[in-house]
């Protein structure tokens, strides 16, 4: 079992960055894609230059996203719609927007599993791949982030133990820094995206990733892939802080 014993491929976030450079790559190697993203310009733009089937829809919409997933013979489930509203301090972040990175993150991921898992049980044949972060497996100072991708980590190995014995792979791949439109989304404040984006090295791109999520894909099927992390050279994660609290 390899990429090219695989058929239908359902994308979510695929209107930029990741989502996009992955469901070009596997519309490229012959797949089926369904491109799921809430931007209806950019899907038609992807649908122009591709064979990719494209779906205007908000992961958050539950009924419908499960309605849309479940007219599909799902063989592959790329789970990368991402959002990371209320980046930084928790202290920070208004409850609307605590709402929303849930729903987006961790919500709609479970949702589109439980919706294609049975049928993939039921043709023993089958891979999920949660686009998580190396922000879900170390210390990072955006715990409400952090906390929706530790949780498709937590997800991401329970379901391995689930799925044993059913055919069905799942993989987690946890990117560091990549140049995507993320904290275009995730800030209001343009001063502060330019300085998050601006990092002075040579980050990972979402062509990285494409070729991360085909190298699991493409693995043999008794080779199970469990977790792909990988950043730039330049960036690491750990080491130790100390702050002296402040005086009142």
């Amino acid at each position: 079992m390899t990429i090219n014993d695989y058929e239908n491929v359902v994308v979510t976030g695929a209107s930029s960055g990741i989502g996009e450079a992955v469901a070009r790559s596997l519309s490229e190697a012959g797949l089926t894609v369904h491109a799921i993203a809430r931007r209806t310009e950019r899907l038609d733009e992807l649908a122009a230059n591709t064979k990719c089937i494209v779906h205007t829809m908000d992961v958050c919409d539950s009924k419908a996203f499960i309605d849309l997933l479940e007219t599909i013979e799902v063989d592959i489930l790329i789970n990368n719609a991402g959002v990371g509203r209320g980046f930084g301090n928790l202290v920070d972040a208004n409850f609307e927007d605590i709402e929303t990175t849930i729903d987006t993150n961790v919500k709609a991921a479970i949702y589109a599993a439980k919706a294609v898992l049975p049928g993939m049980v039921e043709r023993r044949n089958g891979h999920l791949i949660n686009i998580g972060s190396m922000a879900g497996l170390y210390p990072l100072a955006s715990s409400l982030y952090g906390a929706t991708k530790g949780a498709t980590h937590v997800l991401s190995m329970d379901l391995r133990l689930e799925l044993q014995g059913t055919g069905v792979r799942v993989t987690e791949i946890c990117p560091g820094r990549v140049t995507t439109e993320f904290y275009d989304a995730a800030l209001d404040d343009h001063a502060m995206v330019e300085s998050k984006k601006n990092s002075g090295i040579k980050e990972v791109t979402s062509e990285d990733i494409s070729q991360a999520v085909i190298y699991a894909l493409d693995a043999p099927q008794h080779v199970n892939i469990n977790r792909i992390e990988l950043q730039p050279t330049e960036q690491t994660y750990g080491g130790m802080q100390f702050t002296p609290r402040s005086p009142k």
